[in-house]
């Protein structure tokens, strides 16, 4: 059993006679065979999966064969399915108006079955395709024909018929050439079945073996058999001809077999180039996301790395700042602890019966021991900053009272705030489990920091809420805001924009070291006020 006769055939046929007929003949040839009885209902079945062929009768209900075949030619899916037209009369213009309306062959029902059956096998082999690309670079061509025949008369004519309807047409006068010229780019090749020197039913199996090796292979008509030679018909459709033409048909016939064989080749031609220009945008589209993803990939990997950086920066410097404030701590305490003795001692002398002289330089003595203490109540504080930023990890969590704690800072900060206006935003909940640092070191500095820039005049707001699994903590301000250039630098140790005495560049740091020990965020950009905005994230998956 060939490979065509496993095919899957649907036959459109109203006649239930006349498709029980046609059924039994397929069946007992091989094929798969579905029936259906009107162009609506085989619409309705090629929905699912596609058969290899379909068999429609031209005459039915309703829709008719003509308008059955434009439906499936305007569809993309079923645009290449191989259609056979059956008519009960063999009438030239009811088979021009099939092909026309894109019928690939038409066959009278009176013809006999063996013709029927071989031009089924012809169609269907116009459905091979090959593994090789299909050799197209325009979107639009005129068809590509190759005559074939050893009367250069006949040749000439051939030609000018196929010519006059806008095809590029070729000759060959023997098989040699013609088999030298039947590439990809040949669309259909006609030859005659017999002539004076040239054997065209050999040539025909010569070429079918050809283009076995094509992806979309040329189709070839045959001139010669009639109607009326059944055996004639049979011997060129199984030799690998799609169409025959009887030489007494007039050129019309000819045109007519030509353009369908062709109408079909380009019709799959262009089928294949949409494939290739999807699969080229889908690859484009697939390139652009991965591209897209290796992007944000990378995008991730600098904000990674420039934290590792700037915690190692972190570490490193809480390092020397704890080294610093040790070496400090222990002489600054000695120095305290005299400076208090000497203090109290000095108040005692002058309590006693003096010179003029000498209680005079005692009190200069007395206001100098003063202004010593203040100094050193300065670097003391100064050193319990340069702790606190060395040692933040320390302090234990528990659980803060947000709204509670932000008054407690505000209260704290109440002199410094003077007139400045304050506004409160607080949507969050209420608890929060985390250092008392949080707090103490972080939000007072920003809003010291704050009340700096604004000068005693402005506006605070703290708002809190929580977003995507974060607690988030914003203060904004009308102040002047931090310089773009300035905000890589704002939590680097020690980094100030205050004039020299004004501060010690640690409070921002400070409060940096204690988000990044909560696992969280600390950032600065301009805000809706205006003036700088800080936003603290941080996150809620260990919150209760």
């Amino acid at each position: 059993m060939s490979p065509h006769q496993t095919a899957k055939v649907l036959v459109v046929e109203d006649s239930e006679t006349q498709a029980i007929a046609l059924r039994g003949r397929l069946e007992a040839e091989g094929y798969t065979v579905q029936t259906v009885t009107s162009a609506e209902a085989a619409l309705e079945r090629l929905n699912g999966p596609l058969p290899d062929l379909v068999v429609a009768d031209f005459h039915l209900p309703g829709m008719d064969g003509r308008e059955l075949s434009r439906q499936l030619r305007l569809n993309r899916r079923t645009r290449t399915l191989p259609l056979l037209m059956l008519t009960s009369a063999r009438e030239q213009d009811l088979e021009r108006q099939g092909l026309e309306s894109g019928a690939d062959a038409y066959v009278s029902k009176s013809a006999d079955m063996d013709v029927m059956l071989a031009r089924l096998r012809a169609l269907l082999r116009r459905g091979r395709t090959g593994g090789g690309e299909a050799a197209t670079d325009n979107d639009f061509r005129p068809a590509r024909v190759m005559v074939v025949h050893d009367s250069p008369t006949r040749r000439l004519h051939l030609g000018a018929v196929l010519a006059q309807v806008g095809y590029e047409v070729s000759e060959a006068a023997s098989a040699e050439a013609a088999l030298a010229a039947a590439t990809d780019q040949i669309d259909c090749i006609v030859t005659p079945a017999f002539g004076a020197g040239l054997d065209g039913l050999e040539l025909c199996r010569q070429l079918d073996r050809r283009r076995e090796r094509m992806s979309l292979p040329f189709q070839i008509v045959v001139i010669g058999p009639a109607a009326s030679d059944p055996a004639g018909l049979s011997a060129a459709f199984d030799a690998g001809a799609d169409d025959v033409a009887a030489s007494s048909d007039d050129d019309e016939v000819l045109r007519m077999r030509v353009r369908a064989l062709v109408r079909r080749k380009l019709l799959a031609e262009e089928t294949r180039r949409s494939d290739e220009a999807e699969a080229r945008a889908a690859a484009a589209d697939a390139l652009a996301r991965t591209n897209a993803e290796l992007e944000a990939a990378n995008q991730q990997l600098r904000e990674a790395q420039a934290q590792l950086v700037q915690s190692a920066k972190m570490a490193s410097l809480g390092e020397l700042v704890a080294g610093i404030a040790h070496e400090i701590n222990n002489p600054l305490a000695f120095i305290l602890g005299h400076q208090n003795t000497v203090e109290r001692l000095t108040g005692q002398v002058a309590e006693g019966d003096l010179a003029e002289g000498d209680k005079v330089a005692l009190a200069k003595a007395i206001d100098r021991l003063g202004a010593m203490r203040m100094g050193l109540q300065r670097i003391s504080g100064l050193v319990m900053n340069l702790r606190k930023f060395s040692r933040l990890d320390e302090a234990e969590s528990q659980s803060l009272d947000i709204p509670d704690a932000i008054e407690t800072v505000l209260a704290l900060l109440a002199p410094k705030l003077g007139a400045i206006q304050v506004r409160r935003r607080l949507e969050a909940r209420s608890t929060l489990t985390a250092s008392p640092a949080l707090l103490n070191q972080v939000v007072m500095n920003i809003l010291s920091n704050a009340a700096d820039a604004l000068g005693g005049e402005g506006v605070i707001e703290i708002a809190t809420s929580e977003a995507d699994g974060h607690y988030r903590i914003e203060i904004n301000d009308t102040g002047p805001g931090v310089p773009e250039a300035l905000r890589d630098r704002i939590f680097e140790p020690f980094f100030t924009t205050k004039p020299v005495g004004a501060g010690t560049g640690l409070g921002l740091a400070i409060a940096y070291a204690v988000v990044r020990a909560h696992k969280g965020d600390i950032t600065v950009d301009s805000g809706p006020l205006g003036g700088a905005r800080f936003v603290i994230q941080l996150p809620l998956d260990d919150q209760a």
